[in-house]
């Protein structure tokens, strides 16, 4: 059996776990889970204390793309009766922010559907971005689809110039898997746009969506991958099920417990103990009443919905943090009372 104690204190001194201590964490059953989230919650402490990044997603731009992603509700040939409408004006996205900003969120994701943004969208978000700058204390992160070859180069140095702080371009899943989940681009073309939005001096914000039929050993692997490759943040969605889209959600999702959830998310934060780690998509769908157990492990949350799907009420989610006594990481008028001490260890 794991030493879970000792597998943190060896995280804790920079170590780096195997892929099958990676495995064995996924395997442990149900009753054993509270000790994995003890263990990350250690590692969670060192490096973040009790704090809470606040994020809040804007869909600029939706449901107008030509990708094939099949568990996208806004993918080409998805039937799912979303709006659809094409990139909000800059003055639109600031007045958004200006709700963000007093909602309590410290970074502002301007989102925008489709393969790549055009240069037209490029200019429109980087003036978008510099109006957030000059009115609000906003980090901005930008979410654009793929930036690949020269132009692609040019376009992350052109948003970077703008202000945008980082760049979220999410993995999704294994490289062995994509294929599965998606025929227009390639998880190259994703390898491809996270190295030049790290080139032209973004954060790089990558992360996975569970429950799409990968294997655990890919899931594993997929943590590693993004330790390897730097991702400074790492959304950990679960796969929501959604009518009209290609992917069988139901089914690949029939095995998840809030348990299970629990340790992915304690896998992704042994592995990357210095990533901001955020429990995103899908986690009040599947983690259910354990959700608070998740912000012992991540320490960043979207407030509000998820482009297309509805999350839970922004007040839920603040008393979620007040009552497990973290704070955010923002002035916001929301911001929670600063305690003396972080949360004891579990069990302490």
């Amino acid at each position: 059996m794991l030493n879970l104690d000792t597998l943190a204190d060896r995280v804790l001194r920079g170590e780096r776990l195997s892929p099958s201590e990676g495995l064995d964490l996924l395997n442990l059953p149900d009753h054993d889970t509270l000790r994995v989230v003890d263990a990350a919650w250690r590692v969670r402490r060192e490096a973040f204390g009790d704090r809470v990044k606040v994020n809040v997603l804007l869909n600029a731009k939706s449901g107008i793309c030509a990708e094939d992603c099949h568990y996208c509700s806004q993918a080409k040939g998805a039937d799912t009766g979303i709006p659809r409408y094409r990139v909000l004006h800059p003055r639109e996205m600031l007045e958004e922010a200006r709700k963000a900003q007093a909602a309590g969120a410290q970074r502002y994701c301007i989102v925008l559907a489709g393969r790549g943004g055009t240069w037209s969208e490029v200019e429109q978000v980087g003036e978008a971005t510099r109006l957030i700058k000059a009115e609000t204390g906003l980090e901005v992160c930008a979410c654009m689809g793929l930036l690949l070859g020269e132009e692609g180069q040019k376009k992350a140095q052109a948003l970077r110039e703008a202000g945008v702080d980082a760049y979220n371009h999410n993995l999704n899943t294994h490289e062995d898997h994509y294929g599965n989940i998606c025929s227009t681009h390639t998880y190259a073309d994703r390898v491809e746009t996270l190295t030049h939005a790290a080139q032209a001096g973004m954060s790089t914000c990558s992360g996975v969506i569970i429950g799409m039929g990968e294997r655990p050993e890919q899931i594993v692997d997929l943590a590693l991958t993004l330790r390897d490759r730097g991702a400074d943040s790492i959304p950990v969605n679960f796969l929501i099920p959604i009518d009209g889209t290609a992917l069988d959600g139901a089914q690949s999702t029939a095995h998840f417990t809030p348990w299970y959830c629990l340790r992915v998310l304690s896998l992704f934060r042994l592995l990357n103990p210095r990533a901001e780690l955020r429990a995103s998509a899908g986690r009040e769908l599947h983690l259910r009443s354990l959700q608070p157990l998740a912000l012992l492990v991540a320490n960043s949350i979207f407030l509000g919905n998820y482009l297309t799907e509805e999350g839970q009420a922004a007040g839920a989610d603040w008393a979620m943090m007040e009552d497990l006594g973290l704070r955010a990481d923002t002035a916001g008028p929301h911001r929670l009372n600063a305690r003396p001490q972080p949360v004891p260890a579990l069990g302490d």
